[in-house]
């Protein structure tokens, strides 16, 4: 399985799915698959999305689960005390 961050990525821009998915030439519903971890894209599609985003694919797509924001905070809040 491949993780993704697409669904905060969209909602940080107020991005609808159907723009999205305009943007990097795929049917909406292939967003919403991504987005559900139901389809891992191509690494040309990978690319679209992360350029879309204008960030590195490693900030888009991991292996791994990502970390909640949440927990990154607190981590930065433990180190700063």
């Amino acid at each position: 399985m491949l993780y993704n961050r697409i669904a905060v990525l969209r909602a940080e821009r107020t991005l609808s799915r159907q723009a999205l998915a305009k943007e990097v030439g795929v049917n909406p519903q292939t967003i919403g698959f991504l987005e559900r971890g139901d389809y891992t894209p191509s690494l040309e599609l990978a690319f679209k999305i992360s350029r879309h985003f204008d960030l590195p694919v490693e900030a888009v797509f991991s292996p791994d689960p990502f970390r909640t924001l949440s927990e990154q905070v607190y981590e930065l809040y433990k180190r700063g005390a």
